[in-house]
């Protein structure tokens, strides 16, 4: 008998039963799908030596005038400018105190110092850096004072404790000679709160922090109440920067990665600046800092408490004015439909906005009105507020329930995994969940934190390639992306042994510098005629190719797993499972039932070396099938 050619459908398919399936995959693992054929992903390497404080949620990359490249990071605790290998920390400061406002006082044997300012306003975990200390007399010494902490635990409202520690580092005890109060010269420069690592669906009784808020009583948006979250754009040259539920600020360029950035509402020429906002975007020709979810004047001056259905926009190309007169351009309006701005997006020659149950599309028009919103769809609001993305055919977003393709109108994107995406998708961390373009191979990612996993972070993703309409899933932590453009390859922000850093994605074949492992694909049940007669299986003749990174690879291999079983509701046994390399002709096997899958695994069980610096792709495999009796 012929032997019979695999040839399955491109994508993962999970809205159907494993029979039903027939002819396709579905389940996968860190694979794509590329003219119809499924391969390994790239790999990932650590971007340089350095790492940061926090997770890095938002990434925002640019050129200068003189050529200097940047990428803007926001993290859950402060925000960077990376130029080169380095990270520079720019996070604007809240307040300074006046010199001797702020006392220390140690205990013999402890390396837990308390630290006294009245009204300081801090939060766990926030960061202050002081200067101007004095020796406490012992082994606290001035340097050991006067550099940044990192606030260990809030007392009270006057008071909080950190960990002493010298300039490495390295934890300082304190003897009995530490008994001064730093002197009267302390000053504590403290950095904005750092807000929370997890998303808050509401606020009041039983969200947030232990005391926080009045019993029964819900409290205004804030950044001490929102899981930190940042969203950046440029104006010319500088950055702006917003951290949702609080401040904007501005970083200017020229003064270099040593100023921090600084509060666009108490800059000098500052008129009418919101003080608050959900988001920013600048629009792209007209270049005006449009504010999502500002605060509203009263008077002359702005409340300081979200309106989270407003929208604010500068006069054209100063993004100090708000104050709306007859001889700007500067304005607001009150979006109507839904309840809270999710996000907003810069698109082809408009500014989509997205509430929780709405779609809006801003245009410029020029005086006097400046933007005309128009209400593009009710019914498929945002996930997230990054839960949309510029392809190169359009927008695509994800809702709370699937994902949505905007081109001028919104549709519902047919997915072949919609159900097992959007049943795992935990939705009380539903803000950490992000869309992104990884334009090289026509793919949008968006990755999730997922019920199963039960992290509370970021564990998986799904991929839609839009050039060939396939689906494929995974399980990979990230926490943002940033596509290739201004970088060579596409970044995005991880982990490595607990430190937090920048990957080069689509760089080489493994996991930083390990072997990737977990990489699989399974297919879906295949049988004789309608599943009636059973198969014999006699051998297997592998369509696989191994490439490292100069080409054609000798080396590498993949499991070959057969599994079978007689009925579709019956549990799935492993049949066999063969090594296939680049020099194997075929392999022998003896399997007999109705129904039997496929699995094509990295070789996770076997010698590392033998996965490592290489991707496979998989062609077309045939196999030698009988009918064997019914029987």
């Amino acid at each position: 008998m012929p032997f019979t050619k695999l040839n399955f459908k491109a994508g993962i398919d999970k809205e159907n039963t494993k029979y039903s399936a027939e002819g396709g995959w579905i389940d996968g693992n860190l694979v794509r799908f590329r003219k119809g054929l499924v391969e390994k992903i790239g790999g990932w390497v650590k971007s340089g030596t350095n790492s940061f404080l926090g997770l890095g949620r938002a990434l925002h990359s640019w050129i200068s005038l003189g050529g200097t490249r940047y990428i803007g990071i926001g993290t859950t605790f402060k925000y960077y400018i990376k130029e080169g290998e380095t990270y520079y920390d720019v996070t604007p400061l809240r307040s300074t105190t006046s010199a001797g406002d702020v006392t220390f006082a140690a205990t013999n044997g402890s390396s837990t110092i308390t630290v006294t300012d009245t009204g300081h306003g801090a939060e766990n975990n926030d960061f202050v850096t002081f200067s101007g200390a004095s020796s406490l007399g012992g082994l606290v010494t001035a340097a050991v004072l006067n550099q940044e902490y990192q606030i260990l635990l809030v007392t009270s409202a006057n008071a909080y404790t950190i960990t002493a520690k010298d300039t490495s580092g390295a934890t300082v005890t304190a003897n009995a000679s530490d008994s001064g109060n730093g002197g009267g010269s302390v000053v504590g420069a403290y950095q904005i709160n750092v807000g929370l690592d997890d998303y808050v669906k509401s606020t009041g009784w039983g969200v947030g922090t232990w005391g926080a808020g009045t019993f029964g009583s819900a409290s205004a948006i804030s950044s001490v109440n929102q899981l930190r979250t940042w969203t950046h754009d440029n104006f010319g040259e500088n950055l702006i920067i917003n951290v949702r539920g609080a401040g904007i600020y501005r970083w200017v360029e020229n003064s270099g990665t040593s100023v921090r950035a600084a509060d666009l509402s108490g800059i000098s020429g500052a008129n009418q600046v919101p003080t608050v906002g959900l988001q920013i975007v600048t629009s792209e020709t007209d270049r005006h800092l449009i504010v999502l979810g500002a605060d509203p004047l009263s008077g002359s001056s702005r409340t300081g408490v979200i309106d989270p259905m407003l929208v604010a926009f500068s006069d054209s190309e100063n993004e100090l004015d708000f104050e709306t007169t007859t001889t700007n351009s500067a304005g607001s309006v009150r979006l109507s439909s839904g309840s809270l701005i999710i996000g907003g997006l810069k698109s082809r020659q408009e500014v989509l906005i997205w509430t929780d149950t709405s779609l809006y599309s801003m245009n410029f028009i020029g005086p006097p009105l400046t933007f005309a919103l128009n209400l593009i769809n009710e019914g498929a609001g945002l996930v997230s507020p990054k839960g949309a993305i510029n392809a190169p055919n359009g927008v695509y977003f994800a809702s709370k329930t699937g994902f949505y393709f905007y081109n001028g109108s919104v549709n519902r994107l047919p997915c072949s995994v919609q159900e097992y995406v959007f049943n795992d998708l935990n939705l009380d961390q539903a803000f950490k969940c992000f869309m992104s373009l990884n334009a090289e191979f026509g793919e949008v990612w968006f990755f999730y934190p997922s019920i199963e996993d039960d992290t509370g972070e970021i564990s998986r993703y799904v991929i839609y390639n839009y050039e060939e309409n396939s689906w494929s899933i995974g399980s990979l932590v990230r926490y943002a992306w940033l596509d290739a453009g201004i970088e060579d390859k596409p970044m995005a922000s991880g982990q490595v042994s607990s430190s937090n850093c920048l990957f080069e994605h689509e760089s080489g074949f493994n996991n930083n510098t390990s072997s990737m492992d977990g990489v699989f694909i399974e297919s879906a049940d295949v049988d004789i005629g309608d599943g009636d007669a059973f198969a014999f299986v006699k051998k297997v003749i592998p369509d696989i190719s191994f490439v490292n990174d100069v080409g054609t690879s000798q080396n590498g291999a993949v499991n070959f797993v057969l599994k079978r079983r007689n009925f579709p509701n019956e549990t799935l046994s492993t049949d066999s499972t063969l090594q296939v390399t680049a020099s194997t002709t075929y392999q022998s096997l003896r399997s007999r039932a109705r129904q039997v899958v496929i699995r094509i695994e990295s070789d996770d069980d076997n010698d590392p070396v033998d996965r490592l610096n290489y991707k496979w792709k998989l062609g077309s495999t045939r196999m030698d099938i009988q009918p064997s009796g019914r029987r």
